[in-house]
């Protein structure tokens, strides 16, 4: 038994032992550990338009829903232009219908999950006239065409349960022309709705409204009981539906909402359910928006990877661009934000890059540049669409087989990016190179290094590049990611490896560890 004296000398050394075993576990806890625990990073999302994702079985009972001027079409009818309703201050087309709902889509959550989804993202679903609900009546309450909100309830249960998050549309810059709040604030002075609007004789139509849509009439987010109503309060929209089940928001029109707002939102999120998204609709350089919510749709990066593939801009100054994209957002918003080639506002990716082989590489880039992959419904099939509303056509479940090769890339593509610890939550390096596009996401393992390659040329590329990844060794063969059966394998050397690159076409490469007998060029090295 130790003496008080020759316990007190040893409390020193124990707190040092302490302190040190506290130091050992924080270390094995990496700040990549960090990120894969955070669903939001490198997450794959799946967008569905409730109304056009699948048929309804209840259609029958629901033909009341949609009284004309709107009309239910018949789920093998595409989704085409309409013409201008004087009276109703809209499209014709914003009142075709097809008739999904809440139930509908709970049906098909297996499906999504099989594709390898992480987060199902709905656009909007709350009480509003037209199909495509950016016009709100009042956001507290579902569409009844979609449900109702215990049925939202059971739809975010139902997700939990497959181990997704659900992500909703919110609104918020804008509500509808016959919205009650709006009807009454401007046709009464007095009304207690007056000051939620813009309303006065300088607007044409009387109120000021979204870029001319006289539908459209625009939230005062200058009055406190607006910002109330939709986030702020414990009882408000966005905190609501979180605390009913929704994981996170995609604000429409985001940079509308302006920095302030757009803060005060996500730190209201934020408190109702910690870890919750908040991605912004920003169609701008994504640069400071980051610092007022989590993420952005990165739009900036799909102008660069659709400028890299048609020509409008050389692979080496597509790379700094994405470099300087990437250093003046930091990297973790930017690994929360959604990579978008296609939804529901831009035509399809395959009436985009109708050649198939460019396509491809933009798929690839897609899912291996630091981000989400928005995968939007129809686009693992091949669907096709131009301009709204003909990409908002009904899902071709006829489509839909194991055998459609479409399905097989875009699996093929989902597993890599879920595989590949690199792609979900490392950081980006881009590769010295002229002619090819090529960058590298690395964590802290070395191996877990994924190199990508991508040539928009007509031609075949052989190229010279230099990684400049320290920890690679000598010798370590660079084998094809996404086709782990080829015997294709590229000798990496002193921080150079040669390749040659089809023809618009992209390869992603992962070290492979030789076979020295029990011998490792890695043994004090992670």
């Amino acid at each position: 038994m130790k003496t008080p004296r020759r316990l007190a000398a040893s409390l020193p050394l124990l707190s040092l032992s302490l302190l040190l075993s506290a130091s050992g576990a924080a270390a094995a806890d990496s700040p990549y550990d960090q990120r894969a625990r955070d669903w939001r990073n490198g997450a794959i999302v799946y967008q569905v338009l409730v109304d056009r994702f699948a048929p309804s079985a209840n259609l029958d009972a629901k033909r009341a829903l949609y009284p004309a001027p709107k009309k239910l079409r018949d789920w093998s009818e595409p989704a085409k232009p309409g013409v201008y309703l004087d009276d109703e201050k809209l499209n014709s087309q914003e009142l075709d219908f097809w008739g999904g709902d809440l139930q509908s889509l709970r049906g098909k959550l297996d499906y999504i999950a099989g594709l390898g989804a992480d987060v199902l993202y709905l656009n909007p679903i709350h009480l509003a006239y037209t199909n495509h609900k950016y016009d709100a009546f009042d956001f507290n309450a579902i569409s009844p065409e979609y449900g109702t909100r215990a049925e939202f309830k059971q739809l975010a249960a139902d997700v939990h349960q497959r181990g997704m998050k659900l992500v909703l549309d919110g609104v918020f810059n804008h509500m509808g022309r016959n919205a009650p709040k709006f009807k009454d604030a401007f046709s009464n002075p007095a009304s207690p709705w007056r000051n939620w609007f813009a309303i006065g004789p300088q607007f044409q139509g009387g109120a000021r409204v979204w870029t001319g849509f006289q539908n459209l009439p625009e939230l005062n987010l200058e009055n406190p009981a607006v910002r109330n109503y939709l986030y702020a309060k414990p009882d408000s929209v966005v905190q609501g539906y979180l605390r009913d089940g929704a994981d996170g928001w995609r604000l429409d029109t985001a940079f509308e909402l302006g920095h302030q707002y757009l803060r005060e939102l996500t730190d209201a999120a934020h408190r109702q359910k910690p870890g919750s998204l908040v991605v912004g609709e920003i169609v701008n350089y994504p640069g400071s928006w980051l610092r007022s919510m989590d993420a952005v749709m990165n739009f900036g990066m799909r102008q660069i990877v659709l400028g890299l593939a048609n020509g409008d801009f050389t692979p080496a100054r597509s790379a700094r661009m994405i470099e300087r994209m990437v250093q003046d957002a930091g990297i973790e918003p930017m690994l929360k934000s959604w990579m978008v080639i296609d939804n529901h506002d831009i035509p399809r990716i395959a009436n985009q890059l109708p050649d198939p082989a460019l396509r491809r590489m933009v798929q690839v880039l897609q899912f291996t540049l630091p981000g989400a992959p928005n995968v939007y419904y129809g686009a693992e099939v091949g669907m096709q669409g131009g301009p709204d509303p003909e990409n908002r056509s009904p899902m071709r479940w006829d489509l839909a087989r194991a055998d459609n090769p479409d399905m097989v890339w875009m699996k093929q593509l989902i597993g890599l990016h879920k595989q590949q610890r690199a792609l979900r939550v490392g950081d980006l390096r881009m590769i010295e190179a002229d002619q090819l596009f090529a960058f590298e996401r690395h964590t802290d393992r070395v191996l877990e290094t994924v190199i990508v390659l991508a040539n928009p040329s007509a031609h075949e590329v052989t190229e010279r590049v230099m990684i400049a990844n320290s920890e690679l060794m000598d010798g370590t063969p660079l084998v094809d990611a996404l086709h782990p059966d080829s015997k294709t394998q590229f000798s990496f050397g002193a921080g150079f490896v040669t390749v040659s690159v089809p023809a618009k076409s992209a390869l992603v490469l992962t070290p492979k560890e030789l076979d020295l007998g029990g011998y490792s060029r890695y043994k004090r090295v992670k």
